[in-house]
């Protein structure tokens, strides 16, 4: 397995306001620390994701070199960048590296605007030609904004964090309250050829009666049917995970998750896809 979503927090080098508030998520969770609770999960390498720190750049040259060094586990970065700056270009050129594959921007906390002005969307646009991915990292109800800006870049690549992060427990799957508007917009998006699904992040949103495969499948079938097997990759996001039941819990649910698929298809979700999408070795 290969985990698209790693996120490794050091409190000594960077500054994370938005853990504040969050005592399970304060402290430091770094590599060692993320080994140890994935050891007997079949996890073999990971790309390390962008934390949302004030110091970006830093993060993203610190991270990289991590990467870079021979044998180590994280293999690729998704850096945090904003599209929204003047200086957006520059940016990229200031943190450049091989082992750089993508840029996350959340959206989720930010206004519904920010995503839909000309400079956000003509910055993610040139994505494509620095061979750069971009994550989407948006609610459920900010799903239609997502497909605005797919739309509007069409020669970047896209991955759809968290399942699209579903309302899981105010929807209800069995009634479709809430679920079929999540369903129809992850359908929308999947339409789109340059967008990826990545299957993470659900088990730390859903209530603990929920927390369980039988709880999480319509989500998964959803993003099965819409993408296939082809455009999905799968995540930890830990140590956010652990707000659920922890990273060697969703990944047992996960294989439970996948069991109805072949071989074939789950090792392309959770190999080779990831291999394709970030560029791991």
């Amino acid at each position: 397995m290969i985990d698209t979503h790693i996120h490794l927090l050091e409190p000594d080098r960077f500054t994370y306001e938005w853990t504040k508030g969050l005592p399970a998520l304060s402290g430091r969770f770094d590599l060692s620390d993320y080994q140890n609770a994935s050891h007997d999960s079949g996890i073999q390498a990971g790309v390390f994701m962008e934390v949302d720190c004030e110091e970006s750049a830093d993060e993203a040259r610190y991270f990289c070199a991590l990467a870079e060094q021979p044998g180590s586990f994280i293999q690729a970065v998704v850096a945090a960048a904003r599209p929204e700056s003047p200086d957006f270009e520059r940016s990229l050129e200031a943190i450049a590296h091989p082992r750089l594959t993508g840029i996350r921007r959340v959206l989720h906390t930010q206004p519904d605007e920010l995503s839909q002005t000309s400079r956000f969307r003509e910055n993610v646009k040139r994505l494509g030609g620095f061979g750069l991915t971009f994550d989407l990292c948006v609610l459920q109800r900010q799903l239609p904004i997502a497909l605005e800006l797919v739309r509007a870049c069409p020669q970047t690549t896209f991955i759809l964090d968290h399942c699209g992060v579903p309302d899981i427990a105010q929807n209800d799957a069995s009634t479709g309250e809430g679920f079929l508007p999540w369903q129809k917009a992850i359908r929308a998006l999947a339409a789109e050829p340059n967008v990826n699904g990545k299957i993470s992040g659900i088990s730390a949103y859903a209530p603990a009666p929920l927390r369980n495969a039988q709880g999480l499948r319509p989500y998964t079938d959803t993003m099965l049917d819409a993408f296939g097997a082809t455009r999905l990759v799968w995540g930890g996001d830990w140590p956010v995970v652990n707000l659920g039941d922890g990273l060697l819990a969703w990944s047992t649910i996960t294989r439970e998750l996948l069991s109805g698929l072949t071989e074939a298809e789950r090792h392309q979700i959770l190999t080779t896809n990831a291999k394709k999408i970030y560029n791991v070795p």
